[in-house]
């Protein structure tokens, strides 16, 4: 994919299809739920006309924040 696409894949609604064929929610829900809710890490690596690649990283043990007891 180009530079110019990959910038911009995990914005809100952001898509390369045609209107009204895709909401472009997915790949911003991907990074929500990798990056803050497991504190994980979620990277794009693309080389136009060859390919592209996604390395995602989750914690094996979270930091466990303050917390209140109910």
């Amino acid at each position: 994919m180009p530079e110019s696409v990959r910038k911009c894949i995990f914005d809100p609604f952001f898509t390369t299809k045609a209107i009204g064929k895709g909401t472009g929610m997915g790949m911003p829900i991907t990074y929500q739920i990798v990056i803050e809710k497991h504190g994980g890490k979620l990277d794009c690596f693309s080389i136009p006309g060859e390919g592209t690649e996604f390395i995602i990283q989750i914690p094996v043990q979270q930091q466990v924040g303050d917390s209140v007891n109910r």
